[in-house]
């Protein structure tokens, strides 16, 4: 648990519990962030937070989807935020919801949320939101940074493998296109939402939204659109890739077995009159004549070289 009370200037003073119980609305914005795991925490904003059971109830949800929603003139917020975590995978998105009013804010989270950590590390420099609405579109700019980052990195990922379709490794690239569309759905699961609420927000009327953290919100939203229109991109680049690399393994595949079928067809019959002159019964012609060997191999010989001749008239070759 981290809180602040904000001084109004981009600063603040860092509360423990005792200072979250003596806070009173005169002394300035309080920022509490916890986390929603933890009993104290729960404990705390079941019987001393004053917020309605429905909003306590979002606030705690396991796995929330993105959403913004305006009650009473404060705003529940709901954001997800790309898992920057140490050994997590960055489609396997966070959580972060918030209770936004006049003068208090409540962010509740389990696993570290950068967008938290950074805007409490601007509070201690002094350089970091002086209001509910600019903590808002500050923490909301943290959240986009890293989306449009992950979006740039799955879709560079693509163009590779565009360019190095025609290498062999095709197993190996089956296998990046497949992990690829894997990432993309599973981001754009929580994105498409969360385009939704962002846009919701840029429209909101709350008397402590004031008209610049509104256009922030607004452009904000815009560069979620953007970020999700490069991913759908991205997704159907990869699907073509996958289909091209299909159909020429398909084609490669198809050529070595008709190659396989002329070879085939022309060993047939020579497999034939060999099997059938190799018998072990009497009346096998020319067993006593010294060139008949070479007089039956110019035969088939000459067989195998007609039969390529009338493969290559047929423009089977």
């Amino acid at each position: 648990m981290h809180a602040f009370v904000l001084d109004g200037k981009g600063g603040g003073e860092r509360l423990d519990w005792n200072g979250v119980e003596r806070w009173k609305p005169e002394d300035g914005v309080l920022w509490i962030n916890l986390d929603y795991a933890g009993a104290d925490a729960q404990q705390w904003l079941g019987m001393r937070s004053g917020l309605d059971p429905v909003v306590r109830d979002a606030l705690l949800e396991r796995d929330p989807r993105p959403r913004a929603l305006a009650l009473d003139g404060a705003l529940l917020v709901i954001i997800r935020a790309i898992n920057l975590n140490q050994g997590a995978q960055p489609e396997d998105m966070v959580s972060l919801r918030c209770w936004i009013d006049g003068h208090r804010i409540i962010t509740m989270r389990h696993r570290l949320v950068r967008a938290a950590k950074l805007v409490a590390a601007a509070i201690d420099r002094g350089a970091g939101p002086a209001t509910p609405a600019g903590f808002l579109a500050d923490v909301v700019d943290s959240v986009i940074e890293p989306v449009v980052t992950l979006v740039d990195a799955i879709d560079d990922e693509v163009a590779a493998l565009e360019e190095n379709l025609l290498d062999n490794a095709a197993t190996e690239q089956r296998a990046r296109i497949a992990d690829l569309r894997r990432r993309a759905i599973g981001v754009r699961r929580f994105l498409a939402p969360q385009r939704d609420a962002l846009s919701r927000l840029g429209g909101m009327t709350q008397s402590w939204l004031d008209e610049t953290s509104r256009a922030r919100l607004r452009e904000a939203a815009d560069r979620m659109t953007r970020s999700i229109e490069e991913l759908d991109a991205a997704r159907e680049r990869a699907a073509v890739t996958h289909e091209e690399l299909t159909s020429r393994n398909d084609e490669l595949a198809n050529r070595r077995l008709y190659i396989l079928s002329l070879i085939t067809a022309v060993f047939l019959p020579l497999t034939f009159i060999t099997g059938l002159l190799g018998v072990n019964v009497g009346g096998v012609p020319a067993q006593k004549i010294e060139w008949a060997f070479w007089a039956l191999c110019a035969i088939l010989t000459g067989g195998s070289g007609g039969l390529l001749l009338l493969f290559r008239r047929w423009r089977w070759l």
